[in-house]
């Protein structure tokens, strides 16, 4: 049974924060923006010829979650696959700069991923992907289960990133739980994807957004009574012990084994971009609970981290003084769900 969380705990608990670690495992991409104008069409085809002034690049997927763990304080540690290539390089760079310990293991059967956008007078123009979501190579999945008997006993708390690009498969979450001494108690929360949800089976949290649990539990959400059924029925099929649903501008839904259902509002006041909202939801909680958060406090608090993110630009980060802030000026609002 979860009980309400109120503003002066959450206050209270932002302090033990600091140092806390959580190792990340999962699919890792960059993130690049090519940023222009454009003031012509092309003579060539009917396309517009954009200019480019700037090259932006930023962690995208699994580093977006291991940035997150860092800027709130924490210690990430990240397993992923990466490319024996330049972006590769930049990748494992961009890692160690943001404070992230990186683990990356070089496949040369495959690239690095990259998401390309171009942008011209903050219009997306076009998105170019280079990517390989096929599964591992046998040689790729034997130095990542080298990986995690290494480093999984040393942590509490796991994140399992799925973009699906190949790094989850059916054997992963039981693999992580074969490392840890802790077995089946190790907290393994997971960023699914509806296409990977047989793998998840057992997960202490799955944090879907409103689509992906419709999609995953091949049920509608379009109100509160059926994100309740949806919800319910998707934890019971993967013997979860719990699914935080989010639920964009309604906030998020935290469902337990008791059938327990905790809605919390959300904390965001303005939106201006939601990506990589997901990131910072999962990322905050995992802190959180390797920090001793109750579960419940520990959603409330990744809402907040949320709520920020959203208000910023671009894929971005929360650090604790701005959630300290939304805490002291809009206390925390949750009702049970039933």
């Amino acid at each position: 049974m979860h009980k309400q969380c109120s503003p002066a705990e959450l206050l209270n608990r932002l302090d033990t924060l600091a140092g806390k670690r959580v190792l990340v495992i999962g699919d890792v991409m960059l993130d690049t923006y090519l940023v222009g104008d454009a003031q012509r069409i092309s003579p060539e085809a009917p396309v517009p010829v954009v200019k480019i002034e700037e090259e932006r690049h930023l962690l995208g997927g699994a580093g977006n979650v291991a940035r997150n763990i860092v800027a709130l304080g924490g210690e990430a540690s990240l397993i992923a696959l990466c490319g024996c290539d330049a972006d590769g390089e930049r990748l494992h760079s961009m890692l160690r700069d943001a404070g992230v310990t990186p683990h990356l293991v070089r496949c040369k059967e495959r690239p690095t991923t990259i998401k390309i956008r171009v942008l011209a007078r903050n219009q997306q123009m076009i998105r170019l992907d280079k990517e390989d979501s096929s599964a591992v190579s046998t040689e790729a999945g034997h130095e990542i289960r080298e990986a995690l008997a290494g480093l999984v006993p040393g942590f509490d708390v796991v994140v399992v990133s799925d973009y699906g690009k190949g790094m989850v498969d059916a054997t992963l979450l039981a693999d992580i739980r074969r490392a840890s001494p802790q077995g089946d108690t190790l907290k393994i929360l997971v960023d699914p994807k509806p296409q990977n949800i047989s793998c998840y089976h057992g997960a202490y949290l799955l944090t879907p957004n409103t689509k992906e649990t419709s999609e995953a539990s091949r049920m509608p959400v379009e109100d509160k009574e059926q994100i309740l059924a949806a919800g319910r029925a998707l934890r019971r099929e993967l013997d979860a012990d719990h699914i935080l649903t989010t639920l964009g501008a309604d906030g998020m839904a935290l469902f337990g084994r008791e059938e327990e259902v905790w809605h919390v509002a959300t904390s965001a006041r303005q939106v201006f971009d939601v990506t990589g909202a997901g990131d910072t939801v999962i990322a905050a909680t995992a802190l959180a609970l390797a920090a001793g958060f109750p579960l419940l406090s520990a959603c409330v608090f990744a809402n907040y981290a949320a709520g920020v993110v959203v208000g910023k630009v671009g894929a971005s980060t929360a650090s604790v003084s701005e959630i300290q802030a939304q805490i002291e000026a809009f206390p925390p609002e949750m009702d049970r769900w039933r």
